[in-house]
């Protein structure tokens, strides 16, 4: 996806028109590009010129496979679904100041077509790591409630809480240029390791406490270290230390580090077990002295 500044001296001709907001254009070189903004497709005629200035909300699709694919989604999308999400997009956009992957055009407009269609049957899809992910990522999660407000009332709908959460792994996603299904993976891990620790503990945990939120932000990190083969400095004195002070605690952090092992398919340096046991240990702290 790229902004309209980026391309302002490179002439663009339509070649085909999809809908009255996403045209087949051409470039200098030939090449094609789907090109997607606020009625650009109206009364436009194969081999007229594509001006910035008439489309201050622009999209160009690059990479043909992407192409193929959003072509393919326009063919059983009504054209007031695919302007609305644009304009969706368009929003997120502004909100950020990172620049989005163009994959965001496929991906959300999929999902929103799915989930539009999903309610209209009235089958409601859970969320089984809503909080992680509003944890996780609360500026994507902020947003993404602004774009399902959007879509709601501009289709009258009520779309569930739950899409917040899976339009933020997308947000996410487009930000960090980071496939969905990875992110996707990393949150259900973490709700696997939070329904571990409440149970192990024997806790009743505030999703809203700061030991919580510590926690949760911690496996995000660590899992995106794993996941990249980082080394981490041993921690042998303060493993001895914590093994025989806070042994639950302890313990339960090489359960967790065996899971993420298992889950991720990478070997978890030893110093994570330290710095789980500490984290667990205020949780279990905390919560305690709340009871």
């Amino acid at each position: 996806m790229k902004k309209v500044k980026k391309f302002m001296n490179k002439s663009l001709q339509v070649k085909k028109v999809l809908n009255n907001n996403v045209v087949i254009a051409i470039n200098t070189s030939n090449e094609e590009r789907i090109v997607i903004g606020k009625g650009i497709g109206f009364g436009k005629k194969p081999g007229e010129e594509i001006f910035p200035k008439q489309v201050d909300k622009l999209f160009v699709l690059k990479d043909e496979n992407e192409q193929e694919q959003y072509k393919t989604l326009l063919d059983s999308i009504d054209e007031k679904i695919v302007e609305l999400i644009n304009d969706v997009i368009v929003h997120i956009r502004t909100r950020f100041e990172n620049e989005l992957n163009e994959h965001i055009h496929v991906a959300l407009t999929d999902h929103i077509t799915f989930a539009i269609k999903r309610l209209e049957q009235s089958m409601d899809i859970k969320n089984p790591f809503l909080t992680e992910t509003q944890t996780l990522y609360p500026k994507e999660y902020t947003v993404a409630e602004e774009a399902i407000e959007i879509i709601n009332k501009s289709l009258g709908i009520h779309l569930p809480e739950g899409e917040i959460g899976f339009v933020a792994l997308h947000i996410h996603s487009a930000i960090t240029n980071k496939s969905v299904t990875d992110i996707k993976k990393h949150s259900e891990l973490i709700n696997t390791l939070m329904q571990m620790i409440q149970h192990s503990l024997d806790l009743s945990i505030d999703t809203k406490s700061i030991n919580y939120l510590r926690l949760v932000r911690h496996l995000r990190h660590a899992i995106e270290r794993i996941s990249m083969g980082d080394i981490m400095e041993e921690q042998e004195k303060l493993a001895k230390v914590l093994k025989e002070e806070y042994p639950l605690c302890y313990n339960l952090a090489w359960k967790l580090i065996k899971v993420m092992q298992n889950t991720l398919q990478k070997p978890v340096p030893h110093a994570e077990a330290v710095y789980l046991t500490m984290h667990l240990q205020r949780l279990s702290r905390y919560d305690n002295e709340d009871k």
